[in-house]
């Protein structure tokens, strides 16, 4: 007896169908799937896998997606745009604190944001330096350091201008310097050194121009000239534009001098280790920014010619070890730096700024045992100056734990030997030559762009 199948060769032929189209889907998913994975267009336009997650909302997680996108905006930004638009870019300076380990993509963005060390760097050419012409700032620039006004010949040395390392510094302009201290005074306080980086101050706000109608404004701070001398302790002008004053006063040991006896001309002068120059307690209080420096006066010769007698305390000194030269220098610095820092509080609105010592470059004796400094051709393009630790041990010393700043240019001026005067003074003795003095234009000019940096 036949047995009949239910539904016949129709049902057959329906399910073979079925199977089909089961295949055919099973088939095209897979195919969709590999291709999403090959393929940007289509990851694009599709939600992401974790999308197709059904996550619980009790279980937190941390997306790695920003992550990606803070390496990609630091690769698209130069650095002074990461350092200088941290909020535009929403870049922190922590990481989150549920990481125990840090990001490299963190650890770039905190080197980023690192203030810049302008100790750090090299020499480089800049077709656009001098910043002011050697000619044409008589009004500010004492002949003796104008060498564009003596016989030299070779002035490559101008064209070099010092780019600091991993960071870009801010490009001097007179009109940018003279808006940011609007109403605000800069003193430099100081030996011929700091007198030297005050004419070169003065030369780059006024650039390739003179200035009719720059104030002297000397007698506001007693710089005017004592009976029977030849020139005031220092000069002091304004800008009326912006009532913007700049000053130098002369004080080569930073240390308070005082006459023994006032009524004799030949007088003895007590120089009071321990206390600050006089000129400081008087205006401290009307000045803004402060540079100070001191350093190529200490010496023996110095002080006999200037009868100047160690006083400690109020009284003579009897320390021997305070008497050795370089230890009354430091122990002077120490002190200044240190009574500076106790007046901070009360002036609120002060910057103060110790410059490093300034190098010598005298070869093969001293100034007046023949040394000598005859390079004339720059020999420092492109070699770097990469030290951690300023060369002026007693300048960084000195300022290390206070509110002072160490304004270090003395390792990327020890590089510049041919910028001297040299051979070429005109007020020099014959055959004696400077090599302690800059020429101007010159290597002065970049410890202004320096300061002009950090105010």
């Amino acid at each position: 007896m036949r047995l009949r199948m239910k539904g016949g060769p129709c049902k057959l032929r329906w399910r073979a169908k079925e199977l089909s189209l089961i295949l055919i889907v099973l088939v095209g998913a897979t195919i969709l799937i590999w291709m999403w994975d090959r393929s940007p267009v289509l990851s694009s336009s599709l939600p992401s896998k974790n999308q197709l997650l059904e996550l619980s909302p009790d279980i937190k997680t941390v997306p790695l997606e920003p992550k990606r996108h803070v390496r990609e905006d630091i690769s698209t930004l130069t650095r002074s745009d990461v350092v200088n638009n941290e909020e535009e870019h929403h870049v922190d300076r922590t990481p989150p604190s549920d990481f125990t380990e840090s990001s490299p993509d963190l650890e770039i963005v905190r080197i980023q944001n690192k203030a810049c060390n302008y100790a750090k760097g090299k020499w480089v050419i800049d077709d656009r330096r001098p910043l002011y012409s050697g000619f044409g700032c008589k009004q500010w620039l004492a002949p003796m350091w104008a060498c564009r006004l003596m016989q030299r010949q070779d002035f490559a040395f101008e064209k070099l201008r010092w780019q600091p390392k991993d960071c870009e510094m801010e490009e001097f302009e007179g009109s940018k310097f003279l808006k940011r201290m609007r109403n605000n005074t800069l003193a430099f306080v100081g030996d011929s050194l700091g007198r030297q980086q005050f004419q070169s101050l003065m030369c780059m706000i006024n650039g390739r121009k003179d200035s009719p109608d720059v104030l002297d404004v000397g007698e506001e701070y007693g710089l005017v000239i004592p009976p029977g001398g030849k020139r005031p302790n220092g000069w002091a002008y304004r800008f009326p534009s912006t009532n913007t004053t700049v000053l130098y006063y002369w004080s080569s040991t930073l240390c308070d001098l005082e006459p023994l006896n006032v009524k004799d001309p030949h007088t003895e002068y007590a120089m009071h280790l321990d206390r600050p120059p006089a000129f400081l307690h008087q205006f401290l209080h009307k000045i803004d920014v402060l540079v100070l420096n001191t350093g190529h006066h200490w010496n023996r010769g110095k002080l006999r010619a200037n009868k100047w007698i160690m006083y400690v305390g109020g009284v003579p000194n009897t320390n021997r070890k305070i008497a050795e030269m370089g230890r009354a220098k430091n122990f002077t610095v120490h002190s200044t730096v240190k009574w500076i820092d106790s007046q901070l509080p009360k002036h609120p609105h002060l910057k103060v700024f110790y410059r490093s010592i300034s190098p010598r470059h005298f070869v093969n004796g001293d100034w007046n045992t023949g040394g000598s400094c005859d390079n004339t051709a720059p020999m420092s393009i492109g070699k770097e100056v990469l030290q951690e630790e300023s060369s002026d041990y007693s300048a960084a010393s000195a300022v290390r734990g206070t509110g002072v700043k160490l304004l270090d240019i003395t390792a990327l001026s020890q590089v510049r030997d041919e910028g001297h005067i040299s051979r070429f003074s005109i007020t020099a003795s014959p055959g004696v030559q400077d090599c302690l003095h800059w020429c101007l234009p010159g290597v002065p000019d970049t410890w202004n762009e320096i300061l002009f940096a950090q105010i």
